[in-house]
């Protein structure tokens, strides 16, 4: 599974990043993820299976979705603020099960 997580700057999601690398180890599944500020993206997208936006961004989602062509979601704001990302990977499986493109 591959996440490209976009909040402002890009410093949330890296905070965010480590937890969700923690809990892939720890439940025996392969993740690639990056964190990146919002204006770089577009640079790094196409590589990805979905794109999690922080919730500050929120307001982003339909123009990151038309101009990647990927599942684009926003993370649930009390999922982001505590970092619970056993929530976080139940919205990413239900994305990509939408885009039938689950894989774990």
């Amino acid at each position: 599974m591959k996440i490209l997580l976009v909040c402002a700057g890009g410093a949330s999601t890296s905070i965010l990043m480590k937890k969700m690398k923690k809990y892939a180890e720890d439940k025996g599944f392969e993740l690639e993820i990056i964190a990146k500020g919002l204006s770089d993206y577009d640079e790094y997208g196409a590589q990805f299976d979905v794109i999690l936006l922080g919730p500050q961004i929120s307001y982003k989602q339909t123009e990151i979705e038309e101009h990647s062509k990927k599942p684009v979601a926003v993370i649930a704001p009390y999922d982001y603020a505590v970092g619970n990302v056993e929530n976080i990977f139940k919205q990413v499986d239900s994305i990509l099960l939408k885009n039938n493109t689950l894989e774990r």
